[in-house]
């Protein structure tokens, strides 16, 4: 079946309704496909049933679909832009930013009342900050400088978190360091229509400049004989990824590797060229996170895992298989 066959976007659609069917019908409360049918449709016959599923569960999973499909698809930018297939949105210590920004809310000012998204969001912002800093300062000359710089950040904001974690009421800082692994157990319809349209609008804004994309992926100066301005291109898409990157950790904490494993995974079944990609990515990572987050809370009796563990454990696989596959014979 060619990567361009149109089956293959007609089976990802289908396993995207069913799992919509599926997540909402899966929790402590059974619903049934009748219950579920008149909840969607009409009236509810049952308040409480229409308060899980509303209130509860539906949230969560459109949530998880567009943090999914959000990180996916920044993932698929970066490494284009950067043409490393190991680049991932939290190469700008974007975790480790908006922890110090939860650390600094819950912990150091907590009868502010500091909103923990707005703090996170501010923290992820100064990582991205220090590290476009760097990267203007070399010309963009050396995309690897990005990476190392990210490298950096993330430690020296680590140390700080750490630091301000040790010294605090111990359960503050749990609070924190479960924030920090990721979870969607806060999700809202605010939280959801804070992260939506800033994934929608990356995904419009990158589908937009698609060309030019294509064109940054053989080499800058093959970009600029087309006319490409690859110095603006690569600026304001580092800046839209990694805006959208901290919108998504600061509602979702710290939910690493699905940038790197999605787009790996639909350029072999959809194609490499931007517009499959890009569609494929947020297909792909919104239904992938689904699933993760299904299994963090059904995995254990009475107790959630925080998705950042069960991404982590994954992705290390498939960093190291990465990383076999690239080596020479």
């Amino acid at each position: 079946m060619s990567k361009h066959s149109p089956w293959r976007w007609l089976l990802a659609l289908l396993c995207l309704l069913l799992t919509f069917v599926m997540s909402i019908r899966l929790g402590s409360a059974a619903i049934s496909y009748g219950q579920l049918w008149q909840l969607l449709t009409g009236p509810a016959a049952n308040p409480t049933f229409d308060a899980i599923v509303w209130q509860i569960r539906l949230p969560r999973i459109a949530m998880a679909f567009f943090a999914g499909a959000g990180l996916a698809v920044c993932g698929a930018l970066l490494q284009n832009l950067s043409r490393n297939p190991l680049a991932d949105p939290y190469l700008f210590g974007l975790t480790a930013g908006a922890g110090l920004g939860a650390s600094v809310a819950m912990i150091v000012f907590p009868e502010q009342q500091l909103p923990l998204a707005l703090s996170a969001f501010a923290g992820a912002s100064l990582a991205v900050t220090l590290v476009v800093l760097v990267c203007i300062r070399h010309g963009w000359q050396q995309l690897q400088v990005m990476l190392l710089a990210g490298v950096a950040v993330s430690f020296m904001l680590s140390a700080i978190s750490s630091f301000i974690l040790y010294f605090a009421e111990p359960f503050a800082a749990n609070r924190v360091i479960f924030w920090l692994m990721g979870s969607l157990s806060r999700s809202d319809w605010l939280g959801v229509a804070i992260v939506a349209p800033a994934v929608l609008l990356l995904l419009l804004l990158a589908l937009a400049f698609r060309r030019q994309l294509d064109a940054m992926l053989l080499h800058d100066e093959s970009a600029r004989t087309l006319g490409v301005s690859v110095d603006r291109i690569r600026l304001l898409f580092l800046l839209c990824t990694s805006a959208v990157t901290a919108f998504i950790v600061a509602q979702c904490g710290g939910i690493a590797f699905v940038g790197l494993m999605i787009p790996h995974l639909v350029r072999q079944w959809f194609g490499v060229t931007m517009l499959p990609l890009l569609l494929g990515s947020a297909l792909v990572g919104g239904i992938f996170l689904i699933w993760v987050d299904n299994l963090a809370r059904s995995l254990l009796m009475q107790q959630e895992i925080p998705l950042g563990v069960i991404t982590s454990m994954l992705g290390s696989v498939f960093f190291l298989l990465l990383l076999k596959r690239q080596q020479p014979g």
